[in-house]
């Protein structure tokens, strides 16, 4: 299962993969960080198709084509802001990637890449959201054979190093 879980520095809307994983906020109607970039990158069709969505809950899942992306799909995730890990954040995390890689095998997703959900401006500590990640990717994996590859798409450095090491420990 391993070989089937990589972290990369990269800036996501360049991976040409079945999917990409958007850090999105509620409203799907684009924002800063990745979810500005996706945007941005997917072209205005993008926003056209997600005010058709009615927006998506922390925690849960909507999917869109593309677009002008070399991925054929955009998951679109809300996580959580980070208050302390006293407001469900963690299982709020944890359901960002069960919902998203749900999504994804019912879509015929092959390859998909995640960025490190809710760690921008949502505040979320890099090392326990990169935990919750890697575990819930590599139980996902366990059970969906068809599900070939996931990605950590790294922005930088710091974080490339934090998933090696989680990735490290399985």
């Amino acid at each position: 299962m391993r070989d089937r879980l990589e972290a990369v520095q990269a800036n996501i809307v360049t991976l040409k993969l079945d999917a990409i994983v958007n850090a999105a906020n509620t409203t799907l109607l684009g924002g800063g960080g990745v979810d500005g970039a996706v945007h941005r990158a997917a072209g205005p069709e993008l926003l056209a198709e997600c005010r058709t969505l009615g927006g998506c809950p922390t925690g849960e899942a909507r999917i869109t084509k593309g677009y002008r992306l070399p991925a054929k799909h955009v998951i679109h995730t809300v996580g959580p802001v980070w208050h302390g890990g006293k407001q469900r954040e963690p299982e709020l995390l944890a359901s960002c990637y069960r919902a998203s890689l749900a999504l994804a095998v019912r879509h015929g997703v092959k390859t998909i890449a995640f960025p490190a959900i809710s760690c921008g401006a949502y505040g979320y500590p890099l090392a326990e959201a990169v935990k919750i990640a890697v575990r819930e990717c590599a139980n996902v994996l366990a059970a969906e054979p068809a599900l070939e590859k996931i990605v950590f798409a790294c922005f930088d450095g710091a974080t490339l190093a934090a998933y090696e090491a989680e990735l490290a420990r399985l």
